[in-house]
């Protein structure tokens, strides 16, 4: 049996720079994993081919799993079928920013390349994630990298980003945002009267999210939650992470976040998720 972790990721910057020819946009953003992970165990399956389960209902169990779909990666990367029992135990939300299923993803092309003795480079598995999804490159990393193109092309931050490390505190309403309606509402968007879009510096990295405008447009409730979190003492920055629906805080210690997480359950909204660990250069 083999056991990992899949960490999940916020968005320390996200700026949308232009739309591409292939129709996605143009991205520059500074991502950072958190302590927060799913967790993947592997299995020889002596019936032989893939067996995949996973504890939460509402992912999807087939073949349209980002997971089982780096296992069929694998299998044409080698050559030849892959006969291991994988079962995912989901933490992370989906449908948060938080980047989950990428991580999933990510984790088993990284597993697989050692259980399978593939001896794949981290060029070629960074070649091999960019077909699975734009974010799942920056998961083989595992470190605060800066990602530009549509989010496939991955490299490790360096100066003030390379050294993040930060208590945070994460917020994510029930309902989830779809990704791409996000992203195809971002050139019409406007902004909502009273409420802070712009960049703000800490420990010399600029936060600043470009899909806040079209999200919060859409779902005044997560500019509210944020406009909140700004204004707690102990907080540093307050941001969506990704096309949301997840707000994240950035705040002196893990007691504090808890604090404030209690705080945001009682005044904002009594059925939030809520968690609080670190993030950055684990």
């Amino acid at each position: 049996m083999f056991t990992c972790l899949a960490p999940c990721k916020i968005n320390l910057s996200l700026r949308i720079v232009g739309k591409r020819l292939d129709g996605y946009h143009e991205l520059q953003t500074l991502m950072a994993p958190l302590a927060l992970a799913d967790t993947l165990t592997f299995e020889k399956n002596e019936n032989g081919g893939l067996a995949f389960y996973c504890d939460h209902e509402e992912i999807p169990h087939d073949e349209s799993n980002l997971a089982v779909k780096a296992v069929r990666i694998m299998e044409r990367e080698l050559g030849r079928p892959l006969a291991w029992t994988l079962t995912l135990e989901k933490r992370i939300p989906f449908g948060a920013g938080l980047g989950g299923g990428s991580s999933d993803a990510a984790s088993v092309l990284l597993a697989l390349n050692e259980l399978e003795h593939a001896g794949l480079s981290q060029s070629r598995l960074l070649e091999l994630a960019a077909e699975l999804g734009s974010d799942v490159g920056f998961f083989i990393m595992r470190s605060v990298c800066n990602c530009s193109g549509r989010g496939e092309i991955v490299q490790l931050a360096d100066g003030p980003a390379q050294r993040f490390v930060s208590p945070v505190l994460l917020l994510k309403p029930r309902f989830g945002v779809s990704t791409p309606e996000a992203y195809q509402h971002w050139a019409q968007s406007r902004r909502l009267p009273g409420i802070s879009y712009e960049p703000v510096t800490w420990n010399r990295i600029e936060f600043v999210n470009d899909l806040e405008r079209p999200v919060f447009e859409k779902f005044i409730f997560l500019a509210e939650v944020k406009m909140w979190l700004m204004q707690q003492p102990g907080v540093h920055v307050a941001m969506m992470s990704g096309s949301g629906s997840t707000m994240f805080a950035l705040i002196d210690t893990i007691d504090r976040g808890q604090e404030i997480a209690q705080q945001a359950l009682q005044e904002l909204d009594p059925t939030l998720w809520t968690w609080c660990g670190m993030g950055g250069c684990l």
